[in-house]
């Protein structure tokens, strides 16, 4: 087995950026949270996607400038790390700066409230260097319906423009926490692959964050990525004894449905309380590297798996 290092690892979804709100420092190591520039070191991570996620007191009419604050905290902390880390703003970045031996950051915002209903917004957010939108959180906002709302509710008029906008800027849409009919819309008018940042198999696990089999399907036929997270309530029923081999379960399910080439990873470090055993911290990603491979995955799927599929998509879906 190849060593984790000469593996490009990929993880779409961290909720990393509210803990240096509370004073986290992202250069240091820390033994409490998830995830910092030295664990993500250990763990071999290349990209990490970091998700500005605004808390419910701020909804609905401070969202945009608790978005703007939580955005001037992190890049304060990339600044200070960077000969560490650097902002993804186009595809080329990511080869410039994993040759530089940094780690390339790419900035999300979770929740399409955060735009309000204003293209503008979403075009500002992008100059800011925003890369990927969850078009909703679990509720409803101008664009769609969460998935704490009724499964049949899809995108409306702006949530359409929004996906249409997305495309040419050159965006990557996520899907994660979005209902059924707003997945539905999302496939329906996208013209670029999208990503679900952070769910599992629904089947294996029937929250109504997970994935069915058909919109895995359809993920997949419009070259899109399920990037299997390690919270343990999306994994299994058990959830306080969620282990590895429950991770594992998901991506060989994915892999029977549809292949490997569209699964990636989103652990939704420092977004849950508790992970899977052997997944407890960012610098435990070798483990997972080791039980793919220990359970028969090749070479090959497994660097699939652990970033190039989402390399792959943001190549298609990122401008430059």
């Amino acid at each position: 087995m190849q060593h984790p290092e000469k593996i490009v690892i990929a993880d779409a979804h961290c909720d990393t950026i509210l803990e240096i709100n509370k004073g986290r420092k992202l250069g240091l190591r820390l033994d409490t949270g998830h995830l910092d520039i030295p664990r993500m070191h250990e763990g071999g991570i290349n990209i990490q996607f970091f998700a500005v996620f605004v808390e419910e007191q701020f909804k609905p009419h401070s969202v945009l400038e608790r978005t703007l604050h939580l955005m001037d905290d992190f890049f304060k902390e990339v600044e200070e790390n960077r000969e560490k880390i650097e902002l993804i703003f186009s595809y080329p970045d990511i080869n410039r700066i994993l040759k530089g031996n940094k780690i390339a950051a790419l900035l999300c915002v979770e929740g399409g409230e955060a735009i309000q209903e204003d293209l503008a917004l979403l075009r500002i957010l992008y100059h800011l260097g925003v890369r990927c939108l969850t078009l909703t959180w679990n509720h409803r906002n101008a664009i769609g319906d969460g998935i704490n709302e009724k499964p049949i509710g899809g995108l409306s008029n702006f949530g359409i423009k929004v996906v249409k906008e997305m495309n040419r800027l050159g965006m990557l849409i996520d899907v994660s926490h979005l209902n059924q009919g707003g997945f539905w819309d999302v496939v329906k008018y996208t013209e670029y692959p999208v990503i679900a940042s952070h769910s599992n198999v629904y089947e294996l696990c029937n929250h109504p964050r997970n994935l069915n089999q058909r919109q895995i399907k359809a993920l997949a036929e419009i070259g899109g990525v399920i990037c299997v997270t390690f919270v343990p309530y999306f994994l299994t029923h058990n959830s306080d004894t969620a282990e590895l081999d429950d991770v594992i379960a998901h991506i060989k399910y994915i892999k029977k449905l549809v292949g490997v080439d569209y699964i990636g990873i989103g652990s939704d470090f420092d977004g849950t309380e508790t992970l899977p055993k052997g997944l407890e911290h960012a610098g435990k990603i070798p483990s997972l590297i080791d039980a793919l491979w220990k359970d028969g995955f090749k070479d090959s799927e497994i660097e699939k798996i652990m970033g190039g599929n989402i390399i792959r998509l943001l190549k298609n879906v990122l401008k430059g």
